[in-house]
């Protein structure tokens, strides 16, 4: 379902001085049905990764492909959702608005729309609150808006940066008890976390980035077969790599 081959990426520094390497030759893939974690320290390139999947940003060298085909093509958009670890929306929409937005924008009739609206407003507990503008939301009911609109066109893909960003503990098993209901449907699931407890309880597999270079890839079992926790691991390849940048 998602496959990267060889991402480099750079960036440039501000002033135009030197360059900061963000991706080496990052190589993973991520089976249909399968949910994904995604795990690094700030500045490790979890978040350039998934741009280069979401085509918002462009790998200097590599290729990354969804259900077989290239993310640059358009046609690939209403198949993948996505949930940014910020999201933010234009304030003076109501969440019913937000959702009609992004079904029409899918391609979406409005019969389809109002059914799959009013279904994944009760299932992220904010259907009482549809019509309010979101600017009267909390910061998790603005992520849970967020997680309705990534699911909106029912995707076969499903990205998530932080989704239990800002969610109280309810908010964080509403999150928790969609993943594996996505898992359940078939649907492919790619999430990045730094709350490790949760790649160990929803995730297949994972991955560890550290300073733009992959560490490790395999199935849970495999991560933790030399004993200890999803922490204890994650912790000994950032120290192995000299540190994240980020901690």
């Amino acid at each position: 379902m998602i496959k990267v081959e060889g991402l480099g990426k750079t960036y440039r520094e501000s002033m135009g001085r030197g360059r900061v390497l963000a991706l080496q030759d990052v190589s993973f893939e991520v089976p249909s049905g399968e949910v994904f974690g995604f795990l690094g320290p700030n500045g490790a390139g979890k978040s350039t990764t998934i741009k280069i999947l979401l085509n918002l940003i462009r790998p200097d060298a590599g290729l990354a492909t969804i259900l077989g085909t290239d993310v640059r093509r358009p046609e690939l958009r209403r198949q993948v959702g996505f949930l940014p670890e910020n999201p933010y929306f234009y304030d003076y929409l109501s969440a019913w608005e937000l959702l009609k937005f992004g079904g029409r924008t899918a391609g979406m009739d409005e019969a389809a729309i109002n059914k799959r609206g009013v279904e994944l407003l009760e299932r992220v507990n904010l259907l009482a609150a549809a019509k309010r503008h979101l600017r009267t939301y909390s910061k998790g009911m603005v992520q849970r808006a967020g997680l309705a609109l990534a699911l909106i066109h029912d995707p076969q893909v499903v990205i998530l940066d932080e989704p239990m960003s800002g969610l109280d503990p309810l908010g964080r098993k509403m999150v928790g008890d969609l993943i594996m209901e996505l898992k359940s449907q078939g649907k492919t699931v790619l999430f990045s976390s730094h709350v490790l407890t949760d790649v160990e309880r929803f995730c297949d597999r994972a991955a560890i980035i550290v300073n733009g270079r992959l560490r490790l890839v395999g199935a849970l079992k495999e991560l933790l077969s030399a004993g200890g926790s999803l922490e204890d691991v994650f912790l000994r390849e950032v120290e192995k790599a000299g540190g994240g940048q980020g901690l």
